[in-house]
């Protein structure tokens, strides 16, 4: 690799040649503060917050977009830079809603943390005319307070760049510059499809999700209500961040301790319910193959990439698999099953999800989602909302001690904890269905060639006789990529599976936020995504079908995957939507 000398701060140092000075800075352990900035998301150097001193140049250049030179000097921390970065500030201030101790983001606004390191007074210094703007609260999922936008633009770039969506943007221009949707429709009025990217991105508390818990907590104060929480397999990987943990740090024994001290009835794995899906979902691409159904049979795990394709592909909506997602059949069966078990009222059951997933609180009010009559899952919090709620009860979380999940919905597999991560859906269902095709045991559970962060992978299977085709994609562009070659005829495939966030869903629009300083030099995907893999490795049963709970479950109550009762309880229906069809 050619590589430059250059100094930076008069330290000489070697950079890759193609390096920007953000990047040479980061490789001498320099952090050159940026606002806009998101690697390969968001290069544009419009806030001038990384600006540095270059040797010969006329003005401060923005260190994001520069790049170096052989023999260039570089300065990022003289008088000039960290003035000119407190007088942004200082100007972004002047029109922003500066109430910090009661935004969702303090404490961990990079905003906030910006002005604490520069020294930037709370009074501005250029206090004058302001934008005031109505919050949109019109999405299910998520609420938009552009009185706390900085318009760096980091929500527009990867709604249009990586999930290819783009249905936020910035509107007017100068000082009356907004970021809004087409014509200023409120967010629940366009297509967007709740993943919550713009949120995992945003660097300040313009954007959030929904906060339910205060509906968590009044129904654990209801004596009259029995209360049921169910963690979906990313959460484990990411709560810990919240605490201080290094990222990708497994606290699945600690979530479940914090949870039961909460108050929750039941504390159970939505892995269980994985598994029930790779039963129902293995079943139903064997079917299809076997009885010349519609090919390719795609994964319906993601209400993120589902209501995408209901918007943007209504003409696949047969390709998608019927199969409720595991949140989805996790209710289902405890409202049902459950409750026929234990002698409950399933109208008193109040299931409350923690998922790493905006989109699951728009899932929740679908039509089609009430086996027993009643919504299958009541309400659906996030890994953030999770976290509030542990510090609102003064938990110390760290010094809580592992505990197990409640059985018997709390059994699971390794093929389940891996379907936080981008092919681990795949990787499930291969498990299952190789071994359902050939009669025999596989030498080994593991389907490496489906794993990993890259944005669309392939492989082929030979099994029983067939060469199974399969795709794997994440992140909407990337399955917009895909859909196009199936649809051109250039790609043919049995099973795809997607998954709306980019790595799926360790990277999802409710987990734990990582400002810019984190997100643009460390793989938050991979290393998530290793937690659950190792999981998967060290536990005693890795295939779904070998689930000791789900065998139960069919013996007792569904009778085998694919039966009617199955269907009336485990599976669901979709709908073509437009723009105002939403």
């Amino acid at each position: 690799m050619e590589t430059f000398n250059i100094k930076i701060n008069g330290m000489p140092i070697q950079a890759p040649k193609g390096s920007t000075i953000l990047e040479a800075a980061k490789l001498a352990s320099i952090d050159i503060p940026t606002l806009c900035y998101l690697k390969e998301i968001n290069e544009i150097g419009a806030c001038r917050i990384c600006v540095v001193e270059v040797k010969g140049a006329k003005s401060l250049v923005a260190s994001c977009m520069y790049p170096i030179a052989e023999g260039m000097e570089i300065w990022t921390n003289t008088p000039k830079v960290l003035e000119s970065r407190k007088k942004t500030l200082e100007l972004i201030l002047s029109d922003h809603d500066r109430r910090c101790l009661s935004c969702v983001r303090s404490g961990s606004c990079e905003l906030q943390k910006l002005c604490n390191d520069l020294k930037v007074e709370d009074e501005g210094q250029y206090d004058g005319s302001r934008n005031t703007y109505d919050i949109d609260y019109s999405a299910a999922h998520m609420y938009r307070d552009n009185n706390k936008c900085i318009l760096c633009r980091r929500c527009s770039a990867i709604c249009e760049n990586i999930q290819g969506i783009g249905v936020i943007g910035a509107n007017e221009r100068g000082f009356n510059t907004v970021i809004a949707s087409a014509f200023d429709m409120g967010l629940g009025e366009t297509s967007c499809v709740s993943c919550g990217q713009c949120i995992a991105v945003c660097p300040t508390g313009a954007l959030a999700e929904k906060d339910y818990t205060d509906e968590v907590f009044a129904a654990l104060a209801d004596p009259d209500k029995y209360v049921v929480v169910q963690t979906a397999p990313a959460v484990r990987a990411a709560l810990g961040e919240a605490f201080g943990l290094p990222i990708g740090t497994n606290v699945q024994g600690k979530m479940v301790a914090a949870l039961r001290r909460l108050g929750f009835d039941k504390v159970f794995d939505t892995d269980f319910s994985a598994d029930l899906t790779i039963m129902e979902e293995a079943h139903e691409l064997i079917d299809r193959i076997q009885n010349n159904g519609t090919l390719p049979l795609i994964t319906s795990c993601s209400p993120g990439w589902i209501k995408y394709c209901e918007h943007y592909y209504p003409d696949m909506l047969d390709n998608l698999s019927s199969c409720k997602s595991p949140q989805q059949m996790f209710g289902a069966v405890t409202k049902t099953y459950y409750a026929e078990k234990m002698g409950l009222d399933p109208k008193k059951i109040v299931m409350v999800s923690v998922m790493p997933c905006t989109a699951k609180k728009f899932e929740i009010g679908r039509e089609d989602q009430d086996a027993a009559g009643v919504p299958d899952v009541d309400i659906s919090i996030t890994t953030r909302e999770l976290a509030r709620m542990i510090d609102r009860v003064g938990l110390n979380f760290l010094s809580l001690p592992d505990e197990e999940f409640d059985n018997p919905l709390g059994e699971s597999t390794g093929a389940a904890v891996i379907f936080g991560a981008t092919g681990g859906v795949m990787e499930a269902a291969l498990r299952t269905a190789v071994e359902e095709l050939t009669g025999k045991e596989l030498p080994s559970p593991d389907f490496k060639e489906v794993r990993g962060v890259k944005g669309i992978k392939e492989a082929t299977y030979s099994v029983a006789g067939l060469d199974i085709k399969v795709a794997v994609a994440s992140g909407l562009a990337n399955a917009r990529e895909l859909l196009e070659r199936v649809k051109s005829g250039e790609a043919e495939y049995h099973f795809i599976e997607i998954m709306g966030c980019p790595g799926g869903c360790v990277n999802g629009g409710g987990q734990p936020q990582q400002p810019a300083s984190v997100r643009n030099f460390t793989d938050i995907r991979d290393i998530r995504a290793k937690a659950l893999y190792k999981q998967d490795v060290e536990m005693k049963i890795r295939k779904s079908h070998e689930n000791p709970a789900i065998k139960t479950l069919y013996a007792e109550y569904f009778g085998k995957p694919g039966s009617h009762k199955a269907h009336e309880i485990l599976h669901t229906s979709y709908v073509k939507r437009t723009v105002n069809n939403i």
